[in-house]
């Protein structure tokens, strides 16, 4: 808007009384200013200052148009302030997005922040699907396990521990697996992304399929062994996983932080903890990383504090 800079050099040179006054607050020179104004006066076609060698008057043409100028120079000045608000504290909506099974970790890791920064505003979206960014106007998104290529910018925020867990009374029931080959006569609750769907004998129908899990176990000694596993319950929400696991209803593969808490309290027990699985990774998606504003800046770095300390989880 080059054409808007004359009415913003009048303006300033009315509101500070001399050209010289106001060359130096606009970073100009008091000839450069004096062009500046002169040029509009020709291009307008009227007279809007009366200049004499120790003071500036408003022509009536003068008069008329400074109050339409200062106030676009008072729009200029509020835009150049939202902007460094923008830039140097945390304001404004902060958009984020989880699965339904992160949302517990997002309170405790972003309170600080929200603690600290009275002027920002925390809009969480809590989904498995996948949000988009752009649509949902995200400015972080939180992701499990590992991403396809993609335009964002990622962030490793750290790697979820991957254990296995059965409520007591299943294990008073089933009894408690001594081996990962023990696990394939049990009952198993898996994410329905996990699963995948075989012939339940050479005599099924192709429409009768069971859904397996294929499990890819590590013990300390380097050795690994695979087993595959029916799965009796499948769903595409890491809670309701846990809550059906916490029920009773077969063993599930969970994130060691999510349950710390339903181990402690004994709704649930660790099986096989000699044997373990590769960690899922837990990253930050941002839409880009150059002008960030302060308030994404900030929130990244809370999120990275919180589940560097997260116990359950390996830093990186």
């Amino acid at each position: 808007m080059h054409e808007l800079k004359p009415y913003a050099v009048f303006a300033e040179t009315v509101a500070a009384g001399s050209m010289s006054a106001a060359a130096r607050r606009l970073g100009m020179s008091p000839s450069a200013v004096s062009q500046t104004i002169r040029a509009l006066e020709l291009q307008v076609g009227v007279m809007l200052l009366h200049r004499s060698t120790r003071k500036l008057a408003l022509t009536e043409a003068g008069e008329r148009c400074y109050p339409h100028c200062r106030r676009l120079l008072e729009a200029a000045r509020a835009a150049a302030d939202s902007l460094a608000l923008a830039r140097d504290t945390p304001s404004g909506e902060l958009r984020v997005a989880a699965p339904v099974g992160f949302a517990a970790h997002i309170a405790p890791a972003l309170a600080p922040l929200l603690a600290q920064s009275p002027q920002l505003l925390l809009r969480l979206l809590v989904d498995d699907a996948m949000i988009d960014l752009i649509d949902a106007r995200i400015d972080i998104a939180i992701r499990a396990g590992h991403l396809a290529d993609s335009g964002w910018v990622a962030r490793r925020l750290c790697e979820f521990e991957i254990i296995l867990c059965a409520a007591p009374a299943y294990v008073e029931r089933h009894g408690m697996p001594g081996s990962p080959h023990d696990l394939t006569n049990h009952h198993w609750l898996a994410s329905a992304r996990e699963t995948a769907e075989v012939p339940q004998d050479d005599m099924a129908r192709a429409d009768e399929r069971l859904p397996t899990l294929a499990l890819d176990l590590h013990g300390a000694g380097g050795e690994r062994q695979r087993v595959q596993v029916g799965v009796r319950i499948a769903s595409n929400n890491q809670l309701a996983l846990q809550q059906m696991c916490e029920q009773g209803l077969g063993i599930a593969r969970l994130g060691h932080a999510d349950v710390l808490p339903s181990l402690a309290r004994g709704a649930l027990v660790r099986l096989l903890p000699q044997w373990r699985f590769m960690p899922i990774p837990v990253t930050a998606i941002t839409p880009r990383r150059d002008g960030e504003p302060v308030k994404v800046r900030a929130a990244m770095e809370a999120l990275k504090r919180y589940f560097a300390t997260l116990p359950g989880s390996v830093s990186d």
